[in-house]
């Protein structure tokens, strides 16, 4: 393989990594659980946190632990549907981009 072949290849590479990104950044996952929905996105941030009103009286009736559990259970169970979703959608868009030599599949 000469080099140009090798610049070729990198560049497929490259294009392919930059539409991998894009296809995980359109990913969104929603958790609820006690009056809190919490959407991740693909790449590992919130999108939105939603509290219903009862939750909230809760919160003002002076429950705040059990609020702050809630809200970070809610939080991790988005992240971790999202890590999910994520690792299935890349696998599925290596072997379908004909990816699969190319990371160790």
């Amino acid at each position: 393989m000469g080099i140009f072949d090798q610049v070729k290849q990198a560049m497929q590479m490259r294009s392919q990594a930059k539409r991998l990104q894009a296809e995980i950044e359109k990913i969104q996952c929603e958790y609820s659980n006690g009056g809190i929905t919490v959407t991740a996105r693909g790449d590992f941030t919130i999108a939105s946190i939603k509290i219903a009103p009862e939750t909230w009286s809760e919160v003002a009736s002076g429950k705040t632990e059990r609020f702050e559990t809630m809200l970070f259970n809610v939080v991790n169970g988005a992240l971790k549907s999202v890590k999910k979703t994520t690792q299935e959608q890349m696998a599925k868009l290596m072997q379908d981009g004909g990816m699969n030599g190319l990371f160790g599949k």
